[in-house]
C-alpha cells in the first residue's frame, strides 16, 4: 500500500512547483550525454542544502523503475548543511535514450521533488561528426537547434543543460547575439577545446504578463562570426500558485467545458471553419484566460480572451483554414493558461477530416 500511494504521489507531483520549499539542490537534472552499451551502470549525485531553520530528512526517494540504484543521506541535515542522493542507472537495456526521474520525499516540505537522470545509449562509440553533425553551425556542433523548457512559473526560472561539441581542429570561442529578453545562455568550458564536447546551460525567467508558450532566441557568435541561424528556446509560463491558502484555492475560478473536442466533420471546399468551446466558471472568482496557444497555425483565436464571472458561461472562439491542413483526418489541440490552480492549463481539440 505504502509503494502504491508513493507511485501515486509521484505522478501527480510532476506537475507541481518546489519553489516553496526550504531546501535547494546543486541540480536537478544529471545528463549523461553520449554513452555506449559497453561503459556499464551510471552514476551520479545529487546535492541537497537546508536552507530552512529546522533540521531536514530525506525519508524516501522513489526511483521510476527498476533499472535504477538509489542512495540517499539518512542522517538528519541540519540548517545550513548538505546531503546527497546518489543514483545508477544500470544500463542494461540497450542502446536508446533514457529519462529516469526520482522522486524525493523530504520531511518538513510539503510537495516532493523531482530529480531526472537522461542520456542517450549506443551500441557503439560515434565520432563527434556522427552526434552532432546534423544540426552544425560551423563549427559548432548542436544534436537541435530547438530546446523544449517545459513549464515555468510566473516569477520564477527553469533551466536546461545540453551538450555540445567542437567539431573543428582548433579551440573555439562562443558567445551570443540578439538574445531574447528573459533568456540567459552560457557554455562551459569556452573556449571549446578541439574536438570535445560542452556544456550549453539555458535560463529562462517568466516575463511578468507573458503566458502560455514563448519562443526565445539567441544566435551564437563563433570566433567572432555570427551563425546562420539562432538557437530556439520554448517555454511555457503559467500561474504560480504555491502561495495560495487552502481557503483562497477554495474560492478560486474552476472552469468547466461543455465539451472538450469540436468536430467540424468534413471540409471539402477549404473555407475556413468556425469554432468555439463553451465555458462554464464552476469557482467562487472570476475566471481569467491567459493565453490560447493552437499547436497549428491553421487554428487561431478570434474575438479575444474572455473572462467568466463565478457561475456564468463564456465561449472561446476559433477559426480553421483548411487550407493549412494536410487532407484525410486531422486533430488540432488548443491549450488554455488559466488563473485556476486546480486547472491551469487546460486542452481542446478541433477535429475533422480534411478532403
Amino acid at each position: 500500500m505504502k509503494s502504491l500511494f508513493l507511485s501515486i504521489w509521484a505522478v501527480f507531483a510532476l506537475a507541481l512547483s518546489a519553489a516553496d520549499q526550504p531546501v535547494s539542490w546543486d541540480k536537478t537534472v544529471h545528463d549523461f550525454g553520449d554513452v555506449s552499451v559497453k561503459d556499464g551502470p551510471l552514476s551520479c549525485t545529487f546535492t541537497i542544502t537546508n536552507n530552512g531553520t529546522e533540521p531536514i530528512s530525506i525519508f524516501e526517494v522513489v526511483s521510476s523503475c527498476g533499472c535504477t540504484d538509489v542512495k540517499w543521506t539518512k542522517e538528519r541535515i541540519q540548517p545550513g548543511k548538505t546531503g546527497t542522493v546518489s543514483a545508477t542507472y544500470k544500463n542494461e537495456d540497450g542502446p536508446m535514450p533514457f529519462d529516469k526521474t526520482l522522486t524525493v520525499y523530504i520531511s518538513g516540505v510539503k510537495r516532493p521533488v523531482i530529480l531526472r537522470l537522461r542520456g542517450v545509449v549506443h551500441e557503439k562509440k560515434k565520432s563527434l561528426a556522427e552526434l552532432y553533425g546534423a544540426q552544425k553551425l560551423g563549427t559548432f556542433g548542436v544534436k537541435e537547434r530547438s530546446f523544449q523548457m517545459g513549464t515555468v512559473k510566473q516569477g520564477l526560472s527553469v533551466s536546461e543543460t545540453a551538450t555540445v561539441a567542437n567539431l573543428g581542429k582548433a579551440p573555439l570561442k562562443v558567445s551570443f547575439t540578439n538574445v531574447s529578453e528573459n533568456l540567459s545562455v552560457d557554455v562551459t568550458p569556452n573556449p571549446i577545446p578541439a574536438g570535445k564536447t560542452a556544456t550549453l546551460s539555458l535560463t529562462v525567467k517568466a516575463a511578468a504578463g507573458v503566458y502560455g508558450r514563448h519562443v526565445y532566441q539567441a544566435t551564437p557568435v563563433l570566433d567572432g562570426r555570427k551563425a546562420s541561424a539562432p538557437l530556439e528556446v520554448i517555454a511555457w509560463t503559467q500561474e504560480d500558485f504555491s502561495a495560495l491558502s487552502d481557503d483562497a484555492r477554495k474560492k478560486a475560478a474552476l472552469p468547466y467545458f461543455d465539451q472538450s473536442t469540436f468536430n467540424f466533420g468534413v471540409s471539402k471546399d477549404g473555407k475556413p471553419v468556425e469554432v468555439s468551446f463553451t465555458c462554464t466558471n464552476r469557482g467562487k472568482s472570476a475566471l481569467k484566460f491567459f493565453s490560447a496557444d493552437a499547436d497549428n497555425a491553421a487554428v487561431r483565436l478570434v474575438g479575444g480572451l474572455v473572462e467568466v464571472a463565478p457561475g456564468k458561461k463564456g465561449t472561446l472562439r476559433f477559426v480553421l483554414d483548411p487550407s493549412q491542413l494536410k487532407k484525410g483526418e486531422t486533430v488540432v489541440m488548443i491549450s488554455l493558461t488559466t488563473n485556476a490552480p486546480l486547472r491551469p492549463l487546460v486542452n481542446l481539440f478541433v477535429a475533422g477530416e480534411i478532403q
